[in-house]
């Protein structure tokens, strides 16, 4: 399935930096926050000539701002000799009117790393991400695009505040019986009584198989999913994938369609239905427990376990009309878009949970005469800068 944020698999600690100098957490600047930054931070940057004789100055990449507001930064991680630092907004001198009081009491600089956003009001929140997404385009793939980022509707009328949204939720479980989550970019776990992003009925992650039951495109399906694999979060987010993939691909009866990075076959099942008897679905999966899930929940399709790159230089050649490209994080990077291209799809449709890796791999398929034709943003992890977009890429056609 598709964005593989923080919930699919445990994040590492951030890898230690060899310090360039003298340690410079602790330090507090006065400063004006500019604009935002893919990762839930804004830009600010701080004089660090204390005696104001040049303009000497220095990149902090800081939380819990928003772009404009006077505040005093306090300085998390860094030394001297580093190119850019990271802080917290600690006070704030000249708030944005978009400011509003965390509902979260953890959410706040030094305590739950989960959610970016909670200052700030939501339908900022969303313009905020879709200045991520159009500045990702821009800077790595020279397309200007415009962006907004959709509200989803959800199970719950608390959905329209962005909490109670997240039906899966992980959490620390600590010696002395009490459950927390992690400070962010640290291992240190704060205690948790509450949740505010997790829907009431948050299952944690544990060995067994349960089935999601998805409505989409006038259908419903079952789908077996492992209770501890990936499955998206939001309860709005299957329904809204699945039909925004079918309107950008326009799928016919007899046609052959590609789902690559598929999952446990939310996008196949409902190509399958669009293609028909006559059409041909194939799948493909890296994890071999959502592949079998995937075989299973999508009769007919062909259903194959192993990383992309190495099936597709195997398998599954020749003309395919459509491409479903549904990567982890990272992106699906050349080696897969060469293939996926060298299969002269009609269109690929393209579900990416990172703006930069989506901004990345559309430049490469630039490359090859794929053109980016439509985009939509969905806004499936409020409170958090996750974002999903939707690309549609379809071959240019000389005249």
């Amino acid at each position: 399935m598709t964005p593989r944020p923080p919930q699919r698999r445990g994040r590492p600690a951030p890898r230690q930096r060899q310090a360039r100098g003298a340690s410079v957490v602790g330090r507090r600047y006065e400063a004006v926050v500019g604009p935002v930054a893919h990762g839930g931070h804004c830009i600010v940057r701080v004089s660090t000539d204390p005696t104001g004789a040049s303009d000497e100055t220095r990149v902090v990449f800081a939380r819990h701002g928003i772009p404009g507001e006077r505040v005093v930064l306090e300085l998390t991680e860094g030394t001297e000799g580093d190119r850019f630092w990271r802080g917290d907004v600690v006070e704030v001198h000249e708030a944005s009117p978009d400011r509003v009081e965390p509902p979260c009491p953890y959410a706040r600089p030094g305590r739950c790393g989960g959610c970016d956003f909670q200052h700030v009001d939501l339908g900022r929140q969303r313009a905020l991400k879709a200045d991520v997404v159009a500045e990702q385009l821009r800077r790595l793939a020279g397309l200007d695009v415009d962006v907004t980022v959709e509200a989803v509707e959800g199970d719950l009328p608390e959905q329209l505040a962005g909490l109670r949204w997240r039906t899966r939720q992980q959490y620390v479980r600590l010696p002395d019986g009490q459950r927390g989550l992690r400070k962010h970019r640290s291992r240190e776990v704060v205690v948790i009584d509450d949740c505010r992003i997790a829907h009431p009925d948050a299952r944690e992650p544990r060995p067994g198989t349960v089935t999601e039951q998805v409505t989409a495109a006038g259908a419903t399906h079952g789908y077996a999913v492992a209770a501890d694999g990936f499955w998206q979060v939001h309860p709005g987010a299957p329904r809204t994938l699945v039909e925004t993939v079918l309107e950008v691909l326009r799928p016919q009866p007899g046609e052959s369609v590609l789902d690559l990075y598929a999952g446990v076959g939310l996008f196949a099942r409902f190509l399958a239905e669009a293609v028909g008897d006559t059409g041909r679905v194939g799948a493909v999966e890296g994890d071999p427990t959502a592949a079998g899930h995937a075989a299973t929940n999508c009769p007919g399709a062909e259903v194959t376990a192993g990383g992309v790159d190495e099936v597709l230089a195997a398998a599954y050649d020749g003309h395919w009309d459509l491409v479903v490209l549904d990567p982890p994080r990272e992106g699906a990077r050349r080696p897969v878009v060469e293939q996926v291209v060298a299969r002269t799809p009609r269109a690929v449709a393209y579900v990416a949970c990172d703006p930069a890796a989506l901004a990345r791999d559309v430049s490469v398929f630039a490359e090859h005469g794929y053109r980016l034709s439509a985009l939509r943003a969905f806004d499936l992890f409020p409170m958090t800068h996750h974002v999903e977009c939707v690309a549609l890429l379809e071959r240019e056609v000389s005249d």
